[in-house]
């Protein structure tokens, strides 16, 4: 038995491994991480990606690896329809708390480019609004949005991004939210069902869908209001997610949470290297719990009948 300490690709989490031999030649590997200051949490997921907690990372450390590398960091943003009067709660808080020091790009899409105030933005930071249609379905403004990700970053961002991330307008920053949270493909936790059994996941069970998840798989229920990662990795997901919705939207079916659903069929068999917890998907409407440190990013209290064109 030896142990040893390593340092894993981009995720900067220091851990220790005991590597044991059994009689059979197989290797086993335990993690434990040494920054063991939340023993009331889960630091890392089934597969041994880190799950990023606060008090799991060194801001300094981290933005000393990050900050002499000049990355970009491109954002997409979707605020169709009423959605827009949440966009400027958004880009303030963004500019106060989101990627602060590093360069960020937000693409803004929305059909009401008139509407879209005026936020001043940091340096190295700009908004690029790029007008799209408009819809009287909610869901398939939801719908929509992985082929526009995948179209973005074909056309747009390759050698002018390192990394993207797609937000949800419909929340607001409340505290840092750096470089810690960059990897190759990056997942959210979902507050709502953090904790519980995979079988009161809502994933889609229809096997009709090509989102379909059955009883006996799946591991976390993911957000879709975050995803992130380098381009080349989100361009696979959206692009993938995007083909999967164009199969069911042949076969006349819709899965029960739109792109969410086909997100977390992708993750279920594409795992991410890195993994949020609830502090970067919160929602204000939720009791806060007790391993609930800081709340970074979470989505607003709001009337859905009020800015929703459709039940």
């Amino acid at each position: 038995m030896r142990k040893v300490t390593m340092r894993f690709g981009e995720n900067f989490y220091l851990f220790s491994i005991i590597v044991i031999v059994s009689l059979l030649g197989l290797v086993y590997l335990s993690f434990t991480s040494s920054k063991s200051s939340r023993p009331d949490v889960a630091t890392t997921t089934l597969w041994l990606a880190p799950i990023v907690w606060e008090g799991t990372f060194d801001q300094k450390l981290i933005d000393n690896i990050y900050k002499p590398r000049n990355i970009t960091v491109a954002t997409t943003v979707f605020a169709v329809g009423k959605y827009v009067r949440f966009l400027k709660d958004f880009l303030e808080s963004a500019e106060q708390h989101f990627m602060v020091g590093y360069r960020v790009h937000y693409y803004l899409f929305t059909d009401r480019p008139d509407e879209v105030p005026t936020v001043t933005l940091g340096e190295g930071r700009q908004l690029t609004v790029i007008k799209t249609a408009t819809s009287n379905r909610w869901q398939e403004i939801s719908l929509r949005r992985m082929e526009r990700i995948e179209k973005l970053i074909e056309k747009e961002l390759t050698g002018k991004a390192d990394y993207i991330f797609s937000l949800d307008v419909d929340s607001k920053f409340y505290a840092h939210w750096g470089a810690e949270s960059l990897g190759d493909l990056v997942g959210v936790l979902h507050a709502w069902y953090f904790g519980s059994s995979r079988n009161h996941f809502p994933y889609e069970r229809r096997p009709e869908s090509q989102a379909f998840i059955p009883f006996e798989e799946g591991d976390y229920y993911y957000g879709g209001a975050v995803i992130g990662g380098r381009l080349d990795e989100v361009h696979k997901l959206a692009k993938t997610c995007r083909m999967q919705l164009d199969v069911d939207r042949a076969n006349h079916i819709e899965a029960i949470w739109q792109e969410e659903s086909h997100l977390n069929k992708y993750f279920l068999y594409n795992k991410p290297s890195k993994a949020l917890s609830p502090e970067y998907l919160w929602d204000d409407t939720k009791w806060k719990r007790s391993y609930l440190k800081v709340v970074r990013f979470s989505q607003v209290v709001k009337n859905y009948a009020n800015i929703r064109p459709n039940p």
